[in-house]
Parts: structure tokens; C-alpha cells; sequence
């Protein structure tokens, strides 16, 4: 993919419970793509089948509390996030907290800016769902995604917990305050 000409083709808007079987298969992908590798099989495919089914994914498209992001280039699947109101861990003490559940792009559009773009679009999601500080969850593994998070201002407060399968893993919890726009006044 040439990332210079396609980026800008790319349209970033909210997903519809008409995604949800297309969706289920991209995130599904996408998180295989990612953590295979570092995973047991049996647990990956627990996780997997517990997570990304259009079920659960036409649930948390229709649920208000959950914003779900979809980036398209052309009419392919591209990336997603999902933004939800939940409980934060303890080390997350920030004003009006909003979580960034979800956060993946498919790895040819990996260095093209879009991710950067995305991540605007999260922050406006979590605006409207009357946050003022963002956090996530994210494996202490994951160096790529730890340092994309902080190259956009997140800040490491702590750990939590994720399961795969039956393999509990230590996530580092970062925060952000919400990014205003920037308004021009002439």
C-alpha cells in the first residue's frame, strides 16, 4: 500500500450494528496478527471466540456507553477503536475518566499517519461521552503500541490485569488528558 496516496482516501467515522460480523473478523484478525506469536494457542483461540463474535460485536455497537470508530480505506476495513464509559483500575484517579477499550489498524496502513488520525477521532468520542481524561490498558509487552501511546501524551500510571484464554497478563494503564481543539480567533 502506498501510504503517502492512500491516506487521504481513508474515511474515519462511527461503526453501525450492520458492521458487526465485518467487524468481529477485522478485530479478531487484527488482535491474532498482534499477539499470536506471544501466545498459547488454546488461549488465543479462547480469547478470540469469547471476544470477537458478531454477537459481541453487534452488542457493543448497539450499547450507548460503547463509541465504536471505524477507518475505512475505500469500503475495506482499515482500523477501529472502541471508546466506552467503565470502571478505570485504582491507578487511574484522573476527573471524569473515559477508557480506550480498543485500538488497532491493520498492519499495511502501520507508519501512514492514520493511527495519529484515529486517535483524534477517540478523543472527540470521549469528549462526548463527557470525559476529560482518557485511559487504557495496554500489554507491558507491546512496545510498539506503548510507544505510540506516549508519542500522543499518554502517561504510565500503573498495571491492571487482562486475560487471554486462561493466561493473566500485566497491562501498563496509561492516561491522557483529553486534547481540545485548537481554535483560530482572528
Amino acid at each position: 500500500m502506498d501510504s503517502a496516496s492512500q491516506l487521504g482516501d481513508v474515511r474515519i467515522g462511527p461503526g453501525s450494528v450492520a458492521d458487526a460480523a465485518e467487524l468481529a473478523a477485522f478485530a479478531a484478525r487484527t488482535f491474532e496478527e498482534a499477539f499470536a506469536a506471544d501466545n498459547n494457542p488454546d488461549d488465543l483461540r479462547a480469547h478470540l471466540a469469547a471476544t470477537y463474535g458478531p454477537t459481541q460485536q453487534a452488542a457493543e455497537l448497539a450499547d450507548s456507553s460503547v463509541v465504536t470508530i471505524l477507518a475505512r480505506l475505500g469500503r475495506e476495513l482499515v482500523g477501529y477503536s472502541q471508546v466506552r464509559r467503565s470502571t478505570p483500575p485504582l491507578c487511574v484517579d484522573h476527573e471524569a475518566p473515559i477508557e480506550l477499550h480498543r485500538f488497532y489498524l491493520d498492519s499495511r496502513v502501520h507508519g501512514t499517519g492514520l493511527a495519529s488520525r484515529l486517535m483524534r477521532t477517540v478523543h472527540s468520542a470521549a469528549e462526548e461521552l463527557q470525559g476529560r481524561h482518557i485511559w487504557l490498558g495496554v500489554w507491558e509487552q507491546n512496545h510498539r503500541a506503548i510507544a505510540f501511546y506516549k508519542k500522543e501524551l499518554f502517561v504510565d500510571v500503573g498495571t491492571t490485569y487482562y486475560m487471554v484464554g486462561a493466561d493473566k497478563q500485566t497491562d501498563r494503564v496509561l492516561v491522557a488528558e483529553l486534547q481540545r481543539p485548537i481554535l483560530d480567533v482572528e
